[in-house]
């Protein structure tokens, strides 16, 4: 009796846990490189190509009030000109919660150049 039971038992265990077996326990959609497709909606993207235009807008501001020298500003147009290389090529197949997590990164790290060469006074042509 013992072994019918057990007999019995057996795939049935195994037809619950073969579901939980088939998840990917190391990378789920969550943290995966691209299927997060419900973590990233066209509204956080068209915030981040926001992020990157005011960027620009930020720097021509600058350099037309004179706060930046027009060579400063051509070094930081270049940085920002990176970001939004790399933003085209990234939201091309979609974008990760890392590729985002770089790009506004980078985009503080250029806005951090911005707000350091208009405190610097030098405003140097050459």
């Amino acid at each position: 009796m013992k072994k019918l039971i057990l007999a019995a038992l057996v795939p049935a265990t195994m037809a619950v846990a073969a579901p939980a077996m088939a998840q990917n326990w190391n990378d789920g959609p969550r943290w995966s490189g691209r299927g997060e497709a419900g973590w990233m909606t066209p509204g956080r993207d068209q915030a981040i190509r926001n992020d990157i235009n005011r960027l620009r807008m930020q720097i021509d501001r600058a350099q037309r009030n004179r706060t930046i020298s027009p060579r400063e500003a051509m070094g930081l147009r270049r940085q920002a000109s990176v970001v939004q290389t790399q933003y085209r090529m990234y939201a091309r197949d979609g974008l990760s919660r890392n590729e985002v997590r770089w790009l506004a990164s980078r985009v503080n790290d250029v806005r951090m150049n911005l707000h350091m060469e208009r405190a610097d006074w030098d405003r140097d042509r050459w």
